[in-house]
This record gives C-alpha cells, structure tokens and sequence, in this order.
C-alpha cells in the first residue's frame, strides 16, 4: 500500500495486515511515525494493494451438491457440521432430492432431511439451494399416493443399458396432466410457506419438468423437435407455476429448457445471418418472470460446455450457476480438466459453480487452480485508491473520493452500498456515512482481460452539533445531581484521531461485503487516519 501527501512525493509505510486486533483494540501501527509526521495536513492518498483471500460474499460462491438424488452420496460421506471452510469460498449447500422423499404421503413432508443438514450452513452465514426432481435416474420421483390420483403415465423397468435411465421414459404424457400440476402445486406451496422469502435460501431450481428437473427426457425431446408449439407451452406452464407460488425466491432454471428441450438443437443457427443463436423464446419468457440461468452439464464431454451464449444474456441481470458433471466419472474417462474450471466461470460470467463430487476429492484435484478461479466467481470490489481530507471539523461538508474495480466476471447484482466509518483506538464504530447515490451494481465486471474503474465522491459529515438550551428540566436535573453540563452546545462525535476505515453492504451501513483488502474486523477495513475538531 502507498499513502502520498497532496503536496509531497509517495510515502511508502507498512502494510494494512499490520493494523492488528489484539484483544478487540486496534493497533496503532497504521504508518509509520515519519509518515504520520508527514500527513499533518491537506489531503491523504491511499492506494490499497489487494489481497488473494478468497472471498465468502452473499450472491456468489461455490455451492457443495450434498444431496444428489443419489441420498447416500456426496453429502452423506461428510462429517456432521462440517460446513467446507477448508473448500475457500464455499457458500452454499444445495439439497437435490426427489419429491416422494419430501412428501412420502399426501400432508405429511419430511422436511428434517433438509433442516438437519443445512442447520449447521445457516449458523455459519451460509446459504441454502434446492431443487425436487419428479424424474429420476433411479427411483420414482413422483409420491406414489400422488400417481395413485389419477395422474396419467406409467413407469416401466427396464435393463439398465445407461447408468443414468434404469426405468424407461414412458411417462411423458403427465407433463401438463391437471392431476400432476395441481400436486406439484400443492407441494411447492407448502413448500413456499417455509422458504420462500426466507433470507438463508440462495436460490431454488425449477425442478418439476423433465428427467433430473432438466427439462428434458428422450422422447419429449423428439417431440419437442417435431411439436416446438407443445413444449414452449408446457414449459411457460411450469414456469409460471413455480413463479407463482414462489414470488419472492431467485428461481433458475436448466438450459434446456430454452433450447426447446432438445439436447441436438443446441447449435441453432440464425437463418439470416448463419451465427449461433443466443436467446430463444423460452428464455425471454424466463427473463420477463425474473427466473435465472444454470447449467448442468459442464465438463461432461470433452466439448466441456455448450450454453455459455445464452448464460451471458441472463448474466445481465440474474446470476448465473453452473454445474460439473460427476467429477468422479468424467476422471474415469479422462474428461476431466481443472484448468477449464477458470475458464468455464468466464465464458457463463457465473456467480455460483455447483461442486458435483464428494468434496474431498474434489478439493483433491483442484486445489491447484483454486485461488485463481475462486477469486474470478462472481463479483470481487477491489479498492484501488481513496482521496480524504486528513482534517475535518466536525459537521461541515467534506468528500471522500474512491476508485473501484470490479474484477470478477458478474455484477454485484445487490447493489451494494458504500460506507465510510470512522474507528476509534478500540476498534468501535463512532461514525458511519452512507453513500445514497452510488449502488455496487454499476461496476461493471473485468472481462477479457479489461477492468472498468469506477470513481465514487462521497459527500460526508462526521459528526454533529447541537445548541443546548439555557433552561430546560433534565439541565436542572443535572446541575441538582453534579452530573458534568454539557456545554452551550453538544458534539456527537467528539474531537481527535480517527482511522478512515471502508464497508461495503446494507443501505443502513452494515457491512455485508468482504473486500480484499488487510485488516479488516467484521468486514471493516482500515483505510487511515483522520483528524476531527471542533468547529469554531
């Protein structure tokens, strides 16, 4: 870090990791005494050099897949409460599940297989992801009490000539059976009534069409080849009905189900121009509803992925997931590729990325690449420069001029708010500025390798002065009792040295945002210091 006077050449001084928290205090060792000597006056100019740390921020991160369909996989071969600190930059678990484990008779829902896994998630600032699939690889999906209802279909075994499809698609027709639609509905709300609008859920997949709940299966695809007009109706009815009873919730949906179902349609050429489509129907209609973006199957081939043109559309307004295939199977057949980890996250400009392994082995294999393509995911403020009176008096009009750089691949679609606080020698917040007019979501993100700095004035007052009447009852009250009087006028921050420190969060101040910057305490970060006196 460089801190320069306005009038005098760069003064280099320690590093910010010095401004230690021993015992909640902070150390004074913010510059050195010449430097300190130095900046009596005028303007301070920092210049902050950014960290490495990989960061655990809210609308972004790694998400570990602990149900898989699969109840005995992945998650199961964890530790009870272990919440993956040791996987930097894992936010969130995610619970994939079919629907008769959640509702194995009508009423009745086993929501304890959620709540005693993400319990530990939750108390450790972490979020949660579902999906409830009603096709799957290897059981019925659909309650059988639901398909003793009359919904239409049958599900038929057969040899298992591909691991993933043990019982034969036969059950197509009951995508857009009332019968079907009214329980999924029935489900889902009661579902909504716990989670939707809950702070702790990230996002919920629609997960109701198609094997896996990825808007595909063998025949719909052909059919939605021969009879587009059939799907994109079904579709828009799923769509809507999760939509509908999950008003407040970030809702993603497959790939898929913009390419019309169709897993060979997914090369569509513009008849005009010959160039690779990049939106579809479905997906506007996606889009009008506020439902977001993922995709499966990264990884699964040695093409590696196929959808980033369309995620970088969604990516404009919603964050984007993306999911590896098993990691385990696509090492068996020599697919696997750490280094396109990285380069995946920039083609999608994803937010999430899905873990799809046991984690241990995951983290085994790519722990090489893990820093870089941690510190790429989703968004990532670093604080390139900061311009600040080293004086000020208290309640007048100064600014704080800032400049940012955005150098993840997506937005920080929050909007995050900046605040300047100022810290006495223990470390307490004695005063806080907000600034109302700039939001974090117009830093735009680094892509192709080009940074877009923004530059922020922040109009501050620290502080504030009062008149204190000559008469009044608590003033008798205080002369009566000898408390100390306060004066002819009061001061809510009073006189002395401060240290400038920086958050990024709420509209009301709190910080909710990590930064990579040294010295931080609750997301607070050391910037330096500043004088405040009284004003004549």
């Amino acid at each position: 870090m460089r801190i320069m006077h306005s009038r005098l050449k760069a003064i280099k001084v320690k590093p910010f990791n010095e401004v230690a928290a021993v015992g909640g205090v902070f150390s004074r060792t913010l510059f050195t005494m010449s430097a300190f000597a130095a900046l009596v006056a005028g303007a301070a100019v920092v210049e902050p050099k950014a960290t490495d740390e990989v960061l655990c921020n809210p609308g972004m991160g790694f998400v570990h897949f602990y149900y898989s369909s699969r109840i005995w996989a992945y998650g199961a071969q964890t530790e009870p409460g272990d919440t993956l600190d040791w996987m930097p930059g894992t936010t969130v678990i995610y619970m994939r599940l079919p629907w008769s484990y959640i509702e194995p008779e009508e009423g009745v829902y086993r929501w304890d297989l959620l709540d005693s896994k993400t319990a530990p998630w939750i108390k450790a600032g972490k979020k949660i992801a579902f999906r409830f699939s009603c096709q799957d690889h290897t059981l019925l999906s659909i309650p059988q009490w639901a398909m003793d209802a009359g919904i239409k279909g049958k599900w038929t075994h057969e040899d298992q000539k591909h691991e993933f499809v043990p019982y034969k698609q036969e059950f197509d027709e009951f995508w857009d059976d009332p019968v079907f639609l009214a329980k999924v509905e029935q489900f889902l709300k009661a579902f909504a009534a716990r989670y939707d609008g809950n702070p702790d859920v990230a996002f919920v997949d629609l997960g109701s069409l198609g094997i896996y709940g990825e808007c595909h299966t063998s025949k719909f695809n052909k059919d939605a080849k021969d009879k587009p007009e059939r799907f994109r109706r079904i579709a828009k009815m799923h769509l809507s009905l999760f939509r509908r009873c999950l008003p407040n919730t970030y809702l993603v949906v497959s790939d898929d189900i913009g390419n019309d179902g169709a897993w060979g349609d997914l090369k569509r050429k513009d008849p005009a121009t010959g160039e690779l489509l990049d939106d579809s129907p479905i997906f506007k209609y996606c889009r009008e509803l506020g439902i977001g973006f993922r995709d499966d199957s990264i990884l699964c081939s040695k093409n590696y992925w196929w959808s980033d043109r369309f995620a970088r559309r969604f990516a404009k307004e919603t964050p984007v997931v993306v999911e590896t295939g098993h990691m385990s199977r696509r090492l068996d057949n020599g697919v696997w590729n750490p280094a396109k980890l990285k380069e995946c996250i920039e083609a999608y400009h994803a937010s999430y990325f899905s873990t799809h392994s046991f984690p241990d082995l995951y983290w085994e294999v790519n722990k090489g690449v893990w820093t870089e393509t941690a510190n790429r995911l989703g968004y990532r403020l670093e604080l390139r420069r900061v311009e600040y009176p080293e004086v000020v008096k208290v309640n007048e009009p100064v600014v704080v001029k800032s400049t940012w750089v955005n150098v993840g691949v997506a937005p920080q679609y929050g909007n995050a708010t900046l605040t300047w606080n100022l810290l006495n020698d223990k470390g307490v917040v004695c005063w806080r500025v907000t600034d109302n007019k700039f939001g974090f979501r117009s830093a735009e993100p680094k892509w192709d390798g080009v940074e877009k700095p923004v530059e922020v004035t922040t109009p501050c007052r620290f502080g504030y002065t009062a008149p204190v009447p000559k008469k009044d009852v608590v003033l008798d009250w205080f002369v009566k009792h000898k408390r100390n009087l306060p004066g002819e006028k009061v001061e809510l921050l009073k006189p002395g040295i401060y240290t400038l420190a920086v958050s990024v969060g709420r509209k009301d101040g709190k910080p909710e945002i990590a930064l990579p910057l040294e010295g931080g305490i609750d997301r607070i970060y050391p910037v330096g210091k500043i004088e405040v006196v009284s004003k004549k």
